[in-house]
């Protein structure tokens, strides 16, 4: 630019200095000395002024919330409750939902490319506080916690509900989470938060791509993948296959300490308990029982009719 140029958001003006910024470096320049996304900084660096605006009276960043939640461990034994029949939780090891590390990787990679900040978002009891700090210490800037003793129970519908709420509030561009959790394996909270937030839903992202204002990924299917477009904002759902989660450095660790972490109840976030937990679900388990003691398998002896014997067994199971 030979000239200074001035570039406005909603509450503040940032005049540049009559230099060259040219290119991708300048407008990467631009976009971490002013924290506008790179889409905005490349304009600035093409000599335009313009006004640039973002919703809910904030800097023009990429804000990108990724939803964690804290699960057993999968290797661990999984019960229900006798008395309500809900998870167990204090019966296993917790431990972060492993699809959920690839959602913090995706989203710690695109403020990297395109600046901005990461808030990890979780619903769960205080215990839960274990896998948000393992977030933060992978890179994530902030975090919510929303815990309250009127959310045990609660379904997905309720807990997208939950999410919502929290979302409004503290505003997003961009909310990734995991294709589902290893507990309740139902890959549907990604629909529900679009839905109620009015948003597009971009599912199964292999490959994400933004410069700020719209959004595409590759979409995994059964022959490859398809390439899926929107505008922001926009919630993401991720598989494993998209990255490799970054395992976090002890200069992390001891970040994650020191990193803002705020803690909202139900009240925050103008709910009445009677809106949440098993009361307030949908869906419950009606009946569960004991997954039986494995028996000693059946030995069926090729005596020349060793197929017809096979047949038979997988029939009596009704496999076929």
């Amino acid at each position: 630019m030979a000239e200074g140029r001035t570039l406005t958001c909603s509450y503040y003006r940032v005049k540049l200095r009559p230099v060259q910024l040219r290119g991708t470096r300048g407008a990467r320049w631009l976009a971490a000395l002013t924290g506008f996304t790179l889409a905005a900084a490349r304009q600035g660096t093409m000599g335009e002024t313009q006004d640039w605006f973002a919703e809910g009276g904030r800097p023009p960043i990429m804000n990108i919330v990724v939803c964690v939640k804290q699960v057993p461990d999968t290797w661990s034994e999984r019960t229900l409750r006798s008395d309500d029949s809900t998870l167990d939780r204090d019966a296993a090891d917790a431990v972060p939902n492993e699809l959920d590390e690839y959602a913090i990787e995706e989203g710690l990679r695109l403020t990297e490319a395109n600046g901005g900040e990461v808030t990890i978002l979780s619903v769960g009891p205080e215990r839960a506080t274990e896998t948000i700090r393992k977030a933060l210490s992978m890179g994530a800037d902030k975090a919510v916690h929303v815990t309250d003793p009127g959310l045990h129970g609660s379904d997905a519908l309720v807990t997208s509900e939950v999410i919502a709420r929290v979302l409004g509030r503290i505003g997003f561009d961009l909310v990734i989470l995991g294709s589902e959790s290893t507990d309740a394996r139902m890959g549907v909270m990604a629909a529900m938060l679009a839905e109620r937030l009015s948003v597009p839903q971009l599912s199964f992202a292999s490959k994400v791509e933004t410069d700020g204002s719209a959004i595409s990924i590759n979409r995994q299917a059964d022959y490859g993948y398809d390439t899926v477009e929107a505008s922001l904002p926009a919630v993401v759902s991720v598989v494993e296959k998209i990255n490799e989660p970054r395992y976090p450095s002890f200069k992390g660790i001891m970040a994650a300490k020191k990193k803002p972490v705020e803690t909202l109840t139900l009240a925050d976030l103008e709910l009445d308990a009677s809106a949440a937990g098993l009361g307030a679900s949908a869906t419950e388990v009606v009946s569960f029982a004991k997954r039986p003691a494995r028996q000693a398998g059946t030995i069926v002896a090729d005596e020349g009719d060793g197929g017809t014997k096979a047949a038979e067994f997988l029939a009596t199971r009704k496999f076929i």
